[in-house]
């Protein structure tokens, strides 16, 4: 069964004539069987590699050195499979706040291991060396950050090479002179493809080598791969690719790899409908870069017109978490109608292993050039201030939070938890010296309000999660309300 499943997907990247449903069912199935499943998490930590990376160094099929350490001293290794002329390499993570890629590489990683299929991979690696350096920023990966531990973007550092993460990564493309190489990476999950509600769940981007944006057969290799895996891609995330910006940056490392001989692939990875850990998107990166390899493999992209590139829509940044459209507010005694933009900013708890959300007001407004992940039509609501009670005693039993919403509340003031600024429980939890302050939209704002239709109150915005009067709140999702602590 697992046989016929890749046979499916081997077909789809060098024939692309199946249908959309096909593709779906036979890449999907057939990943299950290699993801790796250790690695679930967004916020995975160089010691969570260790076991994977050891696993390989004891593997014939593979040859895994340290090639370079951090800052802070963590082991960055080079993981190499096949025996072809052509040297491909990859890196994930110089952001550290920027995992996706690096699960998705240990998902191909256990592909090419597989005992299975023997006869499709040999095109690949008869054909091909791969070089997968993942986490290339292990220290900013320890607590979920962009920089590392210098305090410095490495993909800003290609010139100056202060970082040893930085030297690393020159060192080993130099060595290489690899042909292609795949610079991977995490966007914002605000971005979509222009014009479009959609969001951009992946970017594609061929780097510039200069300000002229020009284009010699290096880059114009690039573009013919990334026209490759857009058609794929295409196919069961329609819609949902964007073309990132190819503004040239003579201090990142995309640009100069450019110029130095390789053709750079960026890949970014965005945001995706009900996809918190980004795990469909990282299914998204093992399709595009398998598919990637294949082509470059047997050279099918040689004919690919480059035309097709631009033809991909750009990046736009018109997406919100949450857009209210239509609602009244009403200020000084008038009614205004407004949208607005809303926001749930991950904030990480200690150990940087878990995350709570604090929702701010983005934009408000005409944002009708605007979408959101979660639309609200808001038209006929009118927006109605929030408001604060006291309880002596703990009032979470059955009944009591919708009893509070119902009746206007959104924030209590009670005896707090000795630690912590969130709480599972959808309504607002505050210190007994806690003063509600006059009622305003801005941005900047906590999203906290209710909406009325018809003189009754209909719904509560709690931290930007809108629920319900009308359901019981067990049925309902949110993602958490805040504590207020004097």
């Amino acid at each position: 069964m697992k046989r016929n499943l890749l046979l499916l997907v081997i077909a789809v990247l060098s024939l692309a004539t199946l249908s959309a449903q096909d593709i779906t069912e036979a890449v999907y199935d057939s990943y299950e069987t290699y993801k790796e499943s250790s690695l679930n998490n967004r916020r995975i930590k160089h010691k969570d590699l260790q076991p994977l990376i050891n696993s390989f160094k004891g593997n014939p099929k593979f040859i895994v050195q340290q090639v370079g350490e951090s800052i802070e001293g963590r082991d960055l290794n080079l993981i190499t499979i096949g025996s072809g002329k052509t040297n491909i390499f990859l890196w994930s993570q110089m952001h550290g706040n920027e995992p996706t890629a690096t699960q998705a590489i240990f998902d191909l990683l256990n592909f090419f291991d597989s005992n299975d299929f023997a006869a499709e991979k040999k095109a690949i690696l008869d054909n091909l060396t791969l070089h997968f350096l993942p986490m290339l920023n292990p220290d900013g990966a320890e607590v979920f950050q962009r920089r590392n531990a210098l305090g410095i973007d490495i993909n800003r550092d290609a010139l100056r090479l202060q970082s040893p993460e930085g030297r690393t990564l020159k060192r080993v493309r130099d060595s290489l002179d690899a042909a292609f190489g795949f610079n991977l990476h995490d966007q914002s999950t605000y971005y979509n493809a222009e014009r479009t509600e959609k969001p951009a769940s992946i970017s594609y981007l061929a780097t510039a080598y200069n300000y002229e944006k020009d284009i010699n057969e290096v880059r114009a290799n690039a573009m013919k791969v990334i026209v490759f895996m857009n058609n794929i891609i295409q196919n069961y995330a329609s819609g949902q690719v964007g073309r990132y910006s190819d503004d040239f940056e003579p201090r990142a490392f995309g640009d100069n790899i450019a110029k130095w001989g390789t053709s750079l692939i960026l890949i970014e990875s965005g945001g995706y409908t009900n996809d918190v850990e980004k795990q469909e998107i990282r299914k998204l990166n093992y399709v595009s870069i398998l598919s990637a390899l294949y082509t470059i493999a047997k050279k099918s992209y040689v004919d690919i017109s480059i035309e097709d590139y631009e033809k991909i829509p750009k990046n736009d940044r018109n997406l919100f978490d949450l857009k209210i459209e239509n609602v009244s507010y009403e200020i000084n005694g008038k009614d205004y109608i407004l949208d607005l933009g809303i926001n749930r900013q991950e904030i990480d708890f200690e150990g940087h292993n878990q995350f709570y959300y604090k929702s701010t007001i983005v934009d408000q407004g005409d944002l009708s050039t605007y979408y959101g992940y979660e639309t609200f039509d808001a038209s006929g609501y009118k927006i109605v201030a929030p408001k604060m009670k006291s309880k002596k005693e703990v009032i979470f039993k059955s009944g009591a939070i919708e009893d509070l919403h119902k009746s206007g509340v959104a924030y209590v003031k009670l005896p707090l938890p000795k630690e912590g600024f969130s709480s599972n429980k959808p309504i607002h939890m505050v210190d007994t010296k806690f003063q509600l302050p006059d009622f305003r939209l801005s941005p900047g704002q906590n999203p906290t309000f209710f909406l009325e239709k018809e003189g009754e109150l209909t719904h509560v915005i709690i931290n930007g999660f809108v629920l319900d009067l009308s359901l019981s709140l067990a049925n309902q999702k949110l993602g958490n309300a805040l504590i207020y602590r004097n």
